[in-house]
C-alpha cells in the first residue's frame, strides 16, 4: 500500500508518501506561499525523488478540514484530482485526528487547537497512552474560555498541539496545571500524519472515495454567516 496524502488546512503545506507502515518521504513547507502553486509541485517532486511515478500510488489522501477555507478546498482538490483518473481510494482525514498522531507517545491528554479566530479554536482532545490515541471529544469550534475550563478539571499532563498552540498555551497557561507547549518543530500539521490515519481507515476497510470526499469545515464561511445575518434581519422587519 503506498499511500500520497495532502495537507494545506492552515498555513503551513506538506506533503507525505507512506509505504505500508514506513514513510519514504516528505515534503514541508511554512513559508507563506500559496498552496495551490506549491502542494502539486511539492507530490511532483516527492515522487521524484522516491523514483515513482502516479502509477505506482494505490490510496491518496487529504487533511479534509477543520482548517482554512481555502486551505482545505486547494487540499480535497488535490488529493480528488489525483485519485479520479485512476480511481483510487481516497480518504478524508480529520485535521486534527491527523495532527495528534505526532504525541502518540505523549502519556496524558493531547489538546489540537487551530487558530479559528474571535477568541475561538478548532479543537478536540485526544488521550495517549501507550502508543494509542482514542478521542475523548469530536472535532468542534470551541471558545478559548470554554476550552480553559474544560482542562482545568483534566489532572493528567497535558500537551497542545496545533497552528493555534500558542494561542492557547498563553491563555490558559497560568489556570491550567500540568500543560506543555509542543515544540515549534513538532507543533504544526503534517501530512505524514494524514497518511497514518488513512492507513487506519483503509485497513479497517473504510469506503474512502473521490466522489465521497467533501470539507468539514465545522462552521460556515464568514460570507455565509453574513448572508445568514441578513436574511435574519429580513424576516424580522417582515
Amino acid at each position: 500500500m503506498r499511500i500520497l496524502a495532502f495537507e494545506s488546512s492552515a498555513k503551513a503545506a506538506s506533503v507525505a508518501l507512506l509505504q505500508d507502515d514506513s514513510l519514504l518521504g516528505e515534503f514541508f513547507t511554512d513559508c507563506g506561499r500559496t498552496h495551490s502553486k506549491t502542494l502539486m509541485k511539492m507530490a511532483q517532486e516527492l515522487l521524484a525523488c522516491c523514483e515513482l511515478t502516479a502509477a505506482d500510488i494505490t490510496a491518496v489522501a487529504c487533511a479534509s478540514g477543520p482548517g482554512s477555507f481555502t486551505g482545505v478546498r486547494i487540499g480535497t482538490a488535490a488529493a480528488k484530482g489525483f485519485a479520479w483518473g485512476r480511481e483510487l481510494p481516497c480518504c478524508g482525514v480529520s485535521t486534527l485526528y491527523a495532527m495528534a498522531q505526532q504525541a502518540r507517545f505523549f502519556e496524558g491528554v493531547v489538546c489540537c487547537a487551530m487558530d479559528a479566530r474571535r477568541e475561538e479554536v478548532y479543537n478536540a482532545l485526544f488521550l495517549a497512552s501507550g502508543g494509542s490515541l482514542s478521542r475523548l471529544t469530536e472535532d468542534r469550534a470551541i471558545s478559548l474560555a470554554s476550552l480553559r475550563e474544560e482542562l482545568k478539571k483534566i489532572e493528567m499532563p497535558k500537551i497542545v498541539f496545533g497552528d493555534g498552540a500558542q494561542l492557547c498555551y498563553n491563555f490558559m497557561r497560568n489556570d491550567v496545571t500540568a500543560c506543555r507547549l509542543a515544540p515549534e518543530h513538532m507543533r504544526m500539521q503534517r501530512a505524514s500524519g494524514v497518511a497514518l490515519v488513512a492507513r487506519e481507515m483503509l485497513l479497517s476497510a473504510a469506503q474512502c472515495s473521490a466522489d465521497a470526499l467533501v470539507p468539514n469545515y465545522l462552521r460556515l464561511s464568514q460570507a455565509e454567516r453574513e448572508r445568514a445575518a441578513r436574511m435574519s434581519k429580513e424576516c424580522d422587519n417582515g
